[in-house]
């Protein structure tokens, strides 16, 4: 009878943590960098193929470089598949920021080898595209839209600000936010699968320099995910290190400048963002610079964010 109410008790104590263990964790997603500078090196510019963990549908976030960040990915067993198979049938559709040549050159340079597939971006963003890039005047018109003939193999998908959509042949769904950029607006990319959520960032400047508000609005609008742990990760820029003038930043964030817009965050989630993971994308070489931001940004990382640092051709999971 002893024993017999001792295991009993035992079973009780751990029925909780039988419990806890047998819930599922929530959809993660699996990011494959193809390129992650912001400038100097043609062939490792920003680009980030995202897709749920387990499935082979990617989106790609930026397109600066295509075809030398996938063979590094194959390369580094990313992929298993050759890589103008993992451009054909793995990227299923463009998410472009901004029309800045350091995120769309390698779309533009592959458009001849790829697959039938989407464009998505703000309205702006593709007629920039559209008027300046698939034109048979720069390069060829591989889109259904603009200059004749017109190839057809892209489709551009215009999205707006505040709405949820569908991506196609994705089990994935995208809200935008617009972003400043100096003289142009960027874009933010949410994306979400199930209930869980990847935070992509174009190009952008801190609200205190670009006298704007769309980074607060951003912070407004995710601050509920980061509150009840639904946002996996977020990819923002840091371009230049502290010292960098302002009147020099060109639309960009510097280590302070970052840690500034993440404090708001924290204030209107109501929470400490300790080891939220920050994906530190779009550094800008030389190397030197790039070690110093990295300093920096350790330094005065009072928020105890995750902040980590991706490597070309080598996945990430969250």
């Amino acid at each position: 009878m002893y024993n017999h109410r001792k295991l009993s008790l035992l079973v009780f104590l751990l029925l909780p943590v039988l419990a806890f263990a047998q819930v599922k964790p929530s959809t993660s997603f699996r990011i494959v960098p193809l390129g992650v500078l912001g400038g100097a090196d043609e062939s490792n510019l920003s680009a980030y193929m995202l897709a749920p963990k387990g499935s082979n549908n990617y989106i790609c976030l930026d397109a600066g470089t295509i075809h030398s960040g996938i063979e590094k990915a194959v390369a580094n067993r990313a992929f298993s598949i050759p890589a103008e198979q993992v451009l054909k049938r793995y990227i299923k559709g463009y998410f472009i920021s901004h029309a800045h040549l350091d995120h769309v050159a390698g779309l533009i340079i592959n458009s001849p080898e790829d697959s039938t597939k989407n464009i998505y971006g703000l309205k702006s963003t593709l007629e920039t595209i559209k008027t300046h890039y698939f034109t048979w005047e720069s390069w060829a018109n591989f889109a259904d839209d603009g200059g004749t003939p017109q190839l057809k193999k892209y489709h551009y998908k215009p999205l707006g600000p505040g709405t949820e959509t569908a991506i196609e042949n994705t089990d994935m769904q995208v809200q935008v936010f617009p972003l400043s950029h100096a003289n142009l607006t960027s874009t933010a990319i949410l994306v979400r699968s199930q209930d869980s959520y990847v935070l992509y960032l174009g190009d952008t400047g801190a609200d205190e320099i670009e006298k704007s508000q769309n980074l607060r609005n951003l912070w407004v609008a995710i601050a509920p995910l980061v509150k009840a742990g639904k946002l996996k990760a977020t990819m923002i820029e840091v371009s230049f290190p502290n010292e960098q003038p302002e009147k020099s930043l060109f639309g960009h964030l510097t280590p302070r400048l970052l840690m500034n817009e993440m404090g708001e965050l924290s204030k209107l989630s109501g929470t400490t963002l300790k080891r939220l993971k920050v994906v530190v994308i779009h550094l800008k070489p030389p190397h030197n610079s790039i070690i110093k931001i990295k300093e920096e940004l350790k330094e005065g990382n009072k928020l105890q964010l995750n902040l980590i640092y991706p490597q070309q051709g080598k996945a990430l999971e969250f």
